[in-house]
């Protein structure tokens, strides 16, 4: 009995620690490739993110992505984590506080109720998208920073709306970093006509 409770450990080790992760592995490099290696963005050879991942933008004239609060810094991919604070302990009450006034600092005539998510991170501290009403929040702070017209900032952010995973599951979401590297890509070919 022994030797075939080996044998059986032997085996479906080979199968699914070795034949079926190499399966999968092939057959998602074959069919999906871009996702198999990680929705990578490439600028001119290099690296500059992913699709999948959240990145920190601060300045001004690009939309921010939700708050993170993985450590020791924003959006670090090794550190995948939530704040772990309950809704009525005091530091989380203050982050958000302090979210809030650094969000009416940069824009300060817009008077409109801040979304949710962009006060708040998310259980990964990863998360690389925000909600249309985020990314609207913001619209009219990037369009003066960037000098682009406000309509022409609205188009990008409409354009760059996911709709519900096939009609149903999800909210409708916004990728920060696809929507700032199209704001990039605006600004530029506006400045070489």
């Amino acid at each position: 009995m022994i030797r075939t409770a080996l044998f059986m450990l032997g085996i479906m080790t080979v199968i699914t620690g070795l034949l079926y992760p190499l399966a999968m592995t092939g057959l998602a490099q074959l069919f999906f490739p871009y996702q198999a290696d990680g929705s990578l963005i490439l600028e001119d050879g290099k690296v500059k993110g992913s699709r999948l991942l959240g990145q920190s933008f601060e300045a001004p004239e690009y939309f921010w992505s939700r708050p993170s609060a993985t450590t020791p810094r924003p959006y670090n991919a090794a550190s995948s984590a939530g704040s772990n604070l309950g809704p009525l302990n005091p530091d989380l009450k203050k982050t958000i506080e302090d979210r809030r006034l650094a969000l009416q600092a940069a824009d300060p005539g817009n008077t409109s109720q801040i979304p949710i998510d962009l006060v708040t991170a998310s259980g990964s501290g990863l998360d690389p998208h925000i909600s249309p009403e985020a990314a609207r929040y913001q619209v009219a702070r990037v369009a003066r920073h960037r000098g682009i017209s406000v309509p022409a900032v609205q188009k990008l952010v409409d354009s760059h709306v996911q709709s519900r995973q096939f009609g149903f599951l999800g909210e409708p979401v916004v990728n920060v970093t696809a929507l700032n590297r199209a704001l990039d890509d605006h600004v530029k070919s506006r400045q070489s006509n």
